[in-house]
């Protein structure tokens, strides 16, 4: 399994550029203009280096080899779905870390005060699109990953501000939202879950 996801690092080393682009261009857009640039700088860099990974995956032929060797589906699934953990922590800590220094040097950008609900809703909200996303990827793999990925693009332009509402709604630390946003986390976890085992499912019936 670390072997799996040490794969994963070193495929997309040639890539991590692209991942540090991603965070300086949506730092430039969003940081100035949006009072919950933090939640979408870490949710658009984190999806966006999943995606990247994927593809990179695709270029490489990289499941045509790993199926040769003796890794079961399911391994290379879950070491996938780890690693797309770890690039949602990593984007939403890379984005704090930028905004700290932002009001640091820049103290006039008057930035609301992020709350830990509001961070765990918006790393919630990745796990999600990685649920829809992972089945589908594998599913359809070559054939459909370009379609995917603009689908996947076009729809989280779209919903950025009904997600922006959810995160401010579900912001302060009272009692009753304290249990809703419980309840939230139980239902992504489920579903995060059965994604996983669907796409083990579909892996295992894919012919490469």
């Amino acid at each position: 399994m670390v072997n799996l996801l040490h794969k994963d690092f070193i495929a997309l080393k040639s890539s991590q550029w692209m991942v540090l682009l991603y965070l300086v261009v949506f730092s430039i857009v969003f940081i100035p203009k949006m009072d919950m640039s933090l939640y979408f700088i870490g949710i658009y860099t984190a999806f966006g280096s999943i995606m990247l990974a994927t593809m990179v995956d695709i270029k490489n032929n990289n499941y045509k080899f790993l199926i040769t060797l003796p890794i079961s589906r399911k391994h290379i699934v879950r070491a996938k779905y780890l690693t797309a953990v770890l690039y949602t922590l990593f984007g939403f800590l890379a984005s704090i870390i930028i905004h700290w220094i932002c009001s640091l040097a820049i103290p006039q950008l008057n930035k609301p005060e992020v709350t830990i609900w509001g961070v765990l809703l918006a790393i919630g909200m990745v796990l999600v699109l990685i649920s829809i996303y992972m089945p589908l990827f594998y599913a359809l793999s070559k054939k459909g990953a370009g379609v995917i990925n603009a689908v996947f693009l076009v729809s989280m332009i779209l919903l950025a501000n009904p997600a922006a509402m959810l995160i401010n709604m579900m912001g302060d630390n009272s009692s009753s939202n304290v249990r809703t946003f419980l309840i939230v986390c139980i239902g992504i976890l489920a579903v995060f879950i059965a994604s996983y085992h669907l796409t083990v499912y579909l892996f295992k019936k894919k012919d490469l």
